[in-house]
């Protein structure tokens, strides 16, 4: 930028965007202070070196806005936990899968954990059954990112939201 620039030709940009030629540095350097601009080397590998006229302050700013624009568009995917037991009620385990689909709805992943208890644990085979149900109940807007583990006295699995396919 300005007098950082040590090659002494350059092919130079205006403001608007036209291309000026190649310009010894020093005189596109007095074309940008009369203009009340900064000299800014926008392609430093090309010979020559392409520089632009332009505000760098101004550029800076845009840029910045640019990112924070972009960034907050961003959706960073959450891990949410659903924690069931192995005898749950039917209109319990509905309420729970509804704030699952609500939370793979907004392209989270869902932890579905089976919780056992006591003697539950000889019954492994009904909390395998409950996870196959939800599983099989979210197969059109989820798929199994993490199959069936058991850690400890919990069984889980993780879904995450299914893709959609872009042009169809």
């Amino acid at each position: 930028m300005n007098e950082q620039i040590r090659i002494p030709e350059i092919r130079v940009i205006d403001p608007e965007g036209k291309q000026l030629g190649v310009l010894p540095t020093q005189e596109a350097l007095r074309m940008a202070e009369e203009l009340a601009l900064d000299l800014v080397e926008i392609s430093p590998t090309s010979r020559p070196p392409v520089c632009k006229i332009m505000d760098f302050g101004k550029f800076k700013y845009e840029q910045s806005k640019k990112a924070r624009e972009s960034k907050r568009k961003q959706h960073t995917a959450q891990l949410k936990e659903i924690k069931i037991r192995p005898k749950i009620e039917e209109h319990d385990l509905q309420f729970k899968m509804r704030n699952a689909e609500k939370f793979l709805n907004e392209k989270d992943k869902v932890k579905i954990t089976v919780v056992f208890r006591g003697r539950e644990m000889e019954h492994l085979d009904m909390g395998r059954k409950l996870l196959d149900r939800v599983v099989n109940s979210f197969s059109n807007i989820a798929i199994i990112e993490k199959d069936a583990v058991q850690v400890g006295r919990m069984l889980s699995l993780i879904l995450g939201p299914r893709s959609e396919k872009k042009g169809s």
